[in-house]
């Protein structure tokens, strides 16, 4: 197998492209110094001369408040260049693997989302990403879709690096806690990736870390273990105002993976355990 990766330069495309690697599989890790995804001749002409059996795309305008003064731009990377890399697929006979997110919900009740669970995005960043979704749809059938929830990585800025960033400088930390949902380790992503790109199993899936918690809960255990004395202050949503409105429930449900037959992911608690044993050489 033969497989290109969109979005090397961000946190999931980089560990898709390693853990690719550790299983011997031949990559390419692309980003926007290769060729631009909302420019159609330039998607089709580099997929071509590739020519992967696989595209797992990670690409994405992921700047959530921006996206609210910038849809232009936003809908042109998350539609337009998941369309043309979808279409480039479908021409090779290629699969094509497409990263979505918690924000296509509305973010109402408790109960986790299952896939097939009515759509409700509330942001410009949330509605182009499920309009990325249907684009996908439109050009092939060989499609898999996987939502994911706040994600952290080695490559890239993150949650949980701004946090112990600003434990090393402040002694209490306002932290919302009505944003409910799963922390998501992007190595164990990727190892859920590259699992189902190898099947034909194709499909919408659920993708994240097991077990559920809140901002202010994982604020809380990453100062625990990244030795940080920095108070967390639980405040709503309501109280720290942002351009674009987020999910008060992002749980999803991973009854799909089930269904298919593959493994879930450790639990978020594991995962950031593991993260910051990565993260050791680094700490402050």
């Amino acid at each position: 197998m033969k497989v290109l990766v969109t979005g090397f330069n961000g946190q999931l495309g980089y560990d898709v492209v390693k853990e690719l690697e550790s299983r011997q599989i031949e990559c390419i890790g692309t980003d926007l110094q290769d060729f631009d995804i909302t420019d159609r001749e330039a998607t089709i002409k580099f997929t071509k001369e590739y020519s992967p059996d696989a595209i797992v795309h990670c690409a994405a305008y992921t700047a959530v408040d921006r996206a609210e003064d910038d849809e232009e731009t936003c809908r042109r990377v998350n539609v337009d260049g998941s369309a043309n890399l979808a279409l480039a697929a479908s021409q090779l006979g290629a699969k094509i693997l497409y990263v979505s997110t918690d924000y296509v919900y509305g973010g109402e009740g408790e109960e986790p989302f299952e896939v097939n669970d009515p759509t409700a995005p509330k942001s410009v960043y949330g509605r182009t990403k499920l309009e990325g979704e249907d684009a996908v749809k439109r050009h092939t059938d060989k499609y898999f879709i996987v939502r994911t929830s706040w994600v952290f990585g080695i490559n890239g800025n993150n949650f949980v690096k701004t946090m112990l960033r600003l434990g090393a400088e402040r002694d209490e930390l306002n932290v919302v806690c009505d944003q409910i949902g799963s922390p998501t380790y992007t190595p164990d992503l990727a190892r859920l990736i590259c699992d189902l790109i190898m099947t034909e199993k194709y499909g919408t899936y659920h993708g994240t870390n097991e077990n559920f918690c809140s901002w202010a809960e994982f604020a809380a255990m990453i100062m625990t273990l990244g030795g940080r004395k920095t108070k967390i202050n639980p405040i709503l949503s309501s109280q720290y105002p942002a351009k674009a409105a987020r999910p008060l429930n992002s749980r999803l449900s991973k009854a799909c993976l089930d269904r298919a037959g593959i493994d879930r992911l450790p639990t978020w608690q594991n995962a950031l355990g593991r993260y910051m044993e990565e993260l050791k050489g680094d700490l402050i």
